[in-house]
């Protein structure tokens, strides 16, 4: 007689394996290389410097203890629990962490669904709104090198990469079966040269584009940005919140916050608004690459929890990803799990906690000071151009009160010295080459501006985004960021906020010193 208490026992492959498992292409490390697309190790890199959180970043030793812990304590209920179950076990305690360490607990009927990355979380979200919906959907996004390159197709219901999150080989480009279609147009916010566009014509292009969608019968999934790869919002709140008002029905939002470059404060007045907010924990938060989370606020998770999903998200999501109760998840398998998205979002948990500790005045400090003194140094170096953005504005929703209101993202073009054979900025490929030169140690090199010290360090710095053209060539910039790691680390004695700055402009030493070199 069968024994119908039996289940197969758990076996899990080493911490540093399972955090590279559980999503899609991006996350593989790349051949006969220790490190993902990215530039990221599954493992602790303590000589590697990282001011590139808009990116990703390589985990922390704090980190990948943390996720180690975890795994060894999978391990020791796997005699007495399913794999399943102990999943959804892990999971439901970290969706609960998370509500308290964002200071949400007591927002009523607010729910979350897990997923490998924000990318997918487009995904989810656009197939919730519009599967099973009785009219078609228009998407309306920022240009998708402000977001993510995979994130129009996510919206438009196609597969965005050769791998899914459960390890199914897939063909990139191509309709998921089963998905709704999706209109998805994407509305740039920056010039030609890069500069960004006026608020109220990126926002009249909003209003236009929803107007006419919703006159012709049509529902529209906006993506308000806060914030962008370059540190943007867009469109801007006041317009958003005006569109809410005006078509309180017809009109769905779902807040790209992907970058959790957020106070509690700001959360809190977006769920209250009824917008859905997707999160990351490995931008600001610094956890490991792919690991994501969409919250959905009670007003919505009513009118959407009854909602269908493709069968063909399977690909994509576990039954124990979504909240219970949900009745679309039960086309998902029940038995699947996703132990590579726990590990990394435990890892994340742990340094949003400790980042939560600090208290946000302390917080406040440090970042404006980092602000003011990395401005200063790309300000006065001809050698550098800091891409001017606007002040961060969330009215008329919240007053900048919180530390999210100080700018944590400096992107920047790289420039030819004025002596050198060629001038004005470097190619797309030169920033490239540099960003991957700062990685590494530099051999002895005498030069009277650069001390010997920042030859020797290596930094990650933010991968260059498109930074539209200059003189008809395309050109890209760097990004140095500011993040909870760094916050964390200033908050731990005297003196520690004025080392991580001195590493900041030392990181900004080494820049400037590889550009001569390869200007000479």
């Amino acid at each position: 007689m069968p024994d119908n208490n039996r289940h197969d026992r758990l076996t899990l492959p080493a911490t540093r394996q399972l955090l590279v498992e559980g999503g899609d292409a991006r996350i593989t490390l790349a051949s006969g290389q220790d490190c993902n697309k990215y530039g990221c190790s599954p493992e602790p890199d303590p000589g590697l410097i990282g001011f590139g959180s808009a990116t990703a970043s390589t985990i922390s030793e704090t980190g990948f203890n943390a996720a180690d812990q975890l795994r060894r304590r999978l391990l020791s209920d796997a005699d007495t629990q399913a794999p399943a179950t102990l999943y959804a076990r892990e999971l439901n305690r970290l969706r609960q962490e998370l509500i308290q360490l964002c200071g949400i607990s007591d927002l009523p009927g607010l729910d979350i669904v897990f997923a490998a990355s924000g990318t997918d979380l487009h995904l989810i979200a656009a197939q919730l709104i519009s599967n099973g919906a009785d009219v078609s959907t228009l998407a309306l996004m920022l240009n998708p090198e402000e977001t993510g390159s995979g994130v129009p197709a996510a919206l438009a219901g196609r597969h965005f990469s050769a791998h899914t999150a459960r390890g199914n080989s897939v063909n990139a480009g191509s309709t998921i079966k089963g998905t709704a279609a999706i209109e998805v147009v994407a509305v740039p916010i920056r010039e030609t040269d890069g500069i960004p566009r006026p608020a109220t014509v990126v926002d009249a292009e909003i209003e236009s584009l929803a107007a006419n969608a919703i006159k012709h019968g049509r529902r529209v999934l906006l993506i308000l940005t806060d914030v962008s790869k370059t540190g943007l919002i867009a469109p801007s709140v006041v317009c958003v919140v005006a569109l809410q008002r005006r078509w309180p029905d017809k009109l769905d939002i779902l807040v790209d916050a992907c970058q959790f470059r957020l106070a509690p404060a700001t959360l809190r007045a977006y769920l209250a608004h009824d917008f859905m907010v997707a999160v990351t924990g490995s931008k600001f938060l610094t956890g490991p690459t792919f690991s994501g989370a969409l919250l959905i606020p009670s007003a919505v998770a009513q009118r959407l929890h009854n909602r269908p999903l493709p069968p063909a998200l399977q690909t994509y999501s576990a039954a124990a990803d979504w909240p219970v109760g949900w009745d679309g998840s039960g086309v998902l398998d029940p038995d699947a799990s996703n132990f590579g998205l726990l590990l990394r979002w435990e890892a994340a948990i742990t340094e949003l906690r400790a980042f939560r500790a600090i208290p946000e005045a302390v917080a406040k400090r440090f970042l404006q000071s980092f602000a003011e003194a990395v401005q200063h140094r790309l300000s006065r170096d001809p050698g550098f151009e800091l891409i001017p953005a606007p002040l961060i504005n969330r009215r008329p929703l919240i007053e900048a009160a919180g530390w999210d209101h100080i700018r944590t993202i400096f992107p920047f073009l790289l420039h030819h010295p004025a002596n050198a054979v060629r001038s004005g900025p470097l190619s797309k490929e030169e920033t490239t080459l540099i960003y991957r030169q700062l990685q590494d140690t530099l051999t002895p090199h005498p030069d009277p501006d650069t001390g010997s010290a920042c030859t020797t360090l290596r930094f990650q710095l933010g991968q260059p985004v498109a930074a539209g053209q200059r003189n008809g060539m395309p050109v890209s910039a760097l990004r140095l960021c500011n993040s909870a790691r760094l916050v964390i680390e200033a908050a731990t004695g005297p003196g520690q906020g004025a080392a991580v700055i001195e590493r900041a402009l030392c990181a900004l030493d080494k820049t400037a010193l590889l550009i001569r070199r390869l200007s000479s």
